[in-house]
């Protein structure tokens, strides 16, 4: 399992070149598996061969030789050094030697004897482990007086040999599979370079603004043979981005039709809207006598169409910062427009609690200073319609290297969860906490996080029950170089 997990989080590159290197291993283990088991049958083969071609010889000199078979050399002539000889009878050894590179006899001692003693004849040769002898390859044969004649070849040049193999192909290994993995990770990189370029485009294609209305989607994956897999990959992801792109496209041309309407509708509402309250009013100033319902109607009226002319003025502001048209770049005193904007908010919500923090010193941006009062306005407004009365509101401008503050805070009841990622966009209504009261057209926020990124800011939300925070950060007003 650690090792699955484990792979599922490396790249393809790293798993291929793992698959490679644990598949030579396995054909290396292989190879050197059945090149040493084949060679150490050939070797023991030679060796059975070479006991049959000595026969029983030594063994047999040892049967009908009345002395200890240390001083026995006539046995000697002819056999290989290392040739070992042994006869017992009745399970005891009664002569044994081993041939010496000088020709005479090695001394035996009792723990191989006893191992010896053990042994009974047989048509097939065996290999046998003497503690102090080491390993032999042994012939039994039963000899004419009813004992037992041992002849046996050491097996220590077959292990050498062995051995010799097997750090050979160690070697040999090691080399193939240094080799084999270094040109493995340059094939797989060479052969991945194309994939790679599908995701190079892909990142940035997913890094391209293109929630903001740009557009503009030039990436395309270079060409590859539609035969490969990568070149199949290459091809749908084209296809894709040109149906994207396309798509886009559409959008992008659908919102500019619906923001010229939306401008066109609002401005030309604002003529009609006018003359409706201008009548109303005209009505109702030299109509005393008017009934009680008539009076009421156009005091509704009133009321209505200078909603109705706040929402059409914040319609028509909408559109015209979506078009990108250009704000107003003059020294704003952020310290000034706050509390002539705090000053504003008491008048209107005398029922709540006003607190204003600055800093000592007057904070001074670039920028629109309409527009701007019209953020701290909306902030507090909002603030003020979505809280019960007694509510604490208190606005905050701190500045620092990297940006300027404005924190509008308040401990009412808070915005729901779910409300809050939509919070600033166009006509979100929260639940009747903070629901659409006192006028609202929840267009507010919306044109508080427009403004904002006009001014090449941004805005944020946080909030729960008896603390909301709504933080806008602007860029700091930079020094001008001289000259």
């Amino acid at each position: 399992m650690r090792l699955r997990r484990w792979a599922a989080r490396q790249p393809l590159r790293v798993r291929l070149i793992a698959i490679l290197i644990a598949l030579l291993l396995v054909v290396c283990a292989t190879v050197g598996i059945v090149t040493t088991f084949a060679l150490r049958g050939f070797l023991i083969k030679r060796l059975d061969q070479q006991l049959t071609s000595a026969g029983t010889r030594y063994a047999t000199a040892l049967e009908h030789d009345d002395h200890d078979a240390d001083n026995a050399e006539t046995g000697t002539l002819g056999q290989a050094v290392g040739t070992l000889g042994a006869r017992s009878l009745n399970g005891t050894v009664t002569s044994v030697g081993v041939i010496a590179d000088t020709g005479q006899h090695v001394t035996v001692t009792a723990a191989d004897k006893a191992v010896i003693a053990r042994l009974q004849p047989s048509p097939r040769d065996r290999s046998i482990g003497l503690p102090t002898l080491g390993e032999f390859r042994v012939q039994v044969t039963a000899g004419q007086d009813g004992d037992v004649l041992v002849t046996g070849l050491p097996l220590h040049s077959v292990e050498e040999t062995l051995h010799r193999l097997e750090m050979i192909e160690a070697i040999a290994f090691a080399v193939v599979l240094a080799i084999t993995g270094v040109l493995g990770v340059l094939a797989v990189r060479w052969s991945l370079r194309p994939l790679s370029r599908v995701a190079s485009t892909a990142m940035r294609v997913s890094e391209l603004p293109l929630a903001t209305g740009d557009v503009r989607l030039h990436e395309r994956v270079p060409d590859e043979p539609p035969s490969t897999e990568v070149g199949q990959v290459s091809v749908a992801l084209n296809h894709m981005l040109d149906r994207i792109d396309a798509a886009l496209s559409e959008r992008q041309r659908s919102e500019e039709r619906l923001r010229r309407f939306i401008a066109d509708a609002s401005h030309e509402l604002r003529t009609p809207l006018a003359v409706i309250r201008g009548h109303a009013e005209f009505v109702h100033r030299d109509l005393a006598d008017l009934p009680p319902s008539v009076a009421q109607s156009l005091q509704r009226i009133e009321a209505e169409s200078a909603r109705m002319g706040r929402l059409v003025d914040d319609l028509l502001l909408l559109a015209r910062l979506d078009e990108g048209r250009p704000l107003d770049r003059e020294e704003v005193d952020l310290t000034r427009l706050s509390i002539d904007a705090m000053s504003d908010a008491q008048a209107a919500g005398p029922d709540h609690q006003w607190r204003l923090d600055l800093p000592d010193q007057p904070v001074v941006i670039t920028g629109d200073a309409y527009r701007l009062h019209e953020v701290v306005a909306n902030l507090l407004a909002n603030a003020r319609v979505h809280t019960p009365s007694g509510t604490t509101v208190t606005l905050a401008v701190t500045t620092s290297d990297d940006e300027v503050r404005i924190e509008v805070s308040d401990n009412g009841p808070g915005i729901p969860v779910e409300v809050q990622p939509t919070v600033f966009e166009r006509f979100t209504r929260a639940d009747s906490s903070r629901g659409h009261v006192d006028g609202s057209t929840g267009l507010g926020l919306a044109i508080v996080a427009a403004v904002v990124a006009a001014h090449s800011g941004n805005t944020s939300v946080a909030s729960h029950p008896g603390q909301t925070t709504i933080t806008v950060r602007l860029p700091p007003d930079r020094p001008r170089a001289a000259g």
